[in-house]
């Protein structure tokens, strides 16, 4: 797959990494786990917008990520200027329509790391509506599996501090980043098919972003959560809460805090 993402480095270097790395002053931890070479997925949590602007900008590497199809197709001059923006960084459009769409998005991403590249991936599919992980989607364990290229975890720090949902103008604060060691699903290569590995190989990886980030996790998708969100709000009625608590998979609840600062 040719892809010529022209303005990915003269955008990361000139504006992205001396805003984050000026203004922000990132602490990172785990830079050393990221391969000088060669296939990886970067699986992430997602809190706030600046994610996608500030991940990459500790790289050493051009990192891939996908977004929503419909950014790719806008209207109007706003539109047309995020369209081309996307296509100039190197993104993938994924349609969450699911099926065929879903598919495609799959065997992109897959060609990214066939091509020897570094993906990236937020597994919840969408930002976190309240700071908390939730259940991820099968997707990262799908192109871990068809690609057998590792999955680091990652998790981002404070970022929904910096820039929450709704907010245009970001509040400068420190933020953090904390890379994983590499998981490694060779064990089920040949098994992308079958749900109960999928679904195990993605709680892995979630559980492996909450050691990271000790999030409180909500075994619901955050997109479920924000329509509930939305309907409370529609209707006035309250909806009774979503019970956060334990781990992935059913398991126990990592123990211990978010890693501190880097001095």
């Amino acid at each position: 797959m040719a892809r010529f993402p022209v303005l990915y480095w003269p955008l990361k270097l000139l504006v992205a990494e001396p805003l984050v790395t000026g203004v922000l002053r990132p602490w990172v931890r785990g830079l050393e786990n990221v391969p000088a070479s060669g296939p990886a997925i970067l699986a992430s949590n997602h809190l706030s917008a600046a994610d996608t602007v500030v991940l990459p900008s500790v790289l050493r590497r051009r990192l891939t990520f996908i977004a929503k199809a419909d950014l790719f197709t806008g209207s109007g001059l706003r539109g047309r200027l995020t369209a081309g923006l996307l296509h100039g960084v190197g993104q993938l459009p994924v349609d969450r329509s699911g099926g065929r769409a879903s598919a495609a998005a799959i065997a992109g991403a897959v060609q990214v790391l066939r091509d020897g590249e570094l993906f990236g991936i937020y597994p919840e599919g969408t930002r976190s509506p309240d700071g908390r992980l939730y259940r991820g989607r099968t997707g990262v364990a799908r192109i871990a599996l068809v690609s057998g290229a590792p999955v680091l975890p990652v998790a981002m720090i404070g970022t929904e501090h910096l820039l929450p949902s709704g907010r245009l103008l970001p509040k400068v604060r420190r933020v953090g980043v904390v890379i994983g060691e590499p998981l490694d699903f060779s064990r089920y290569a040949g098994r992308a098919e079958d749900q109960f590995v999928v679904r195990s190989v993605t709680d892995e990886v979630m559980y492996a972003i909450q050691r990271l980030s000790r999030q409180e996790y909500v075994d619901a998708y955050a997109e479920r959560s924000k329509l509930r969100s939305d309907l409370a709000r529609g209707t006035g009625v309250a909806l009774p809460p979503q019970e956060s608590g334990g781990a992935p998979g059913g398991r126990a609840a990592p123990g211990g805090q978010s890693p501190p600062p880097a001095p």
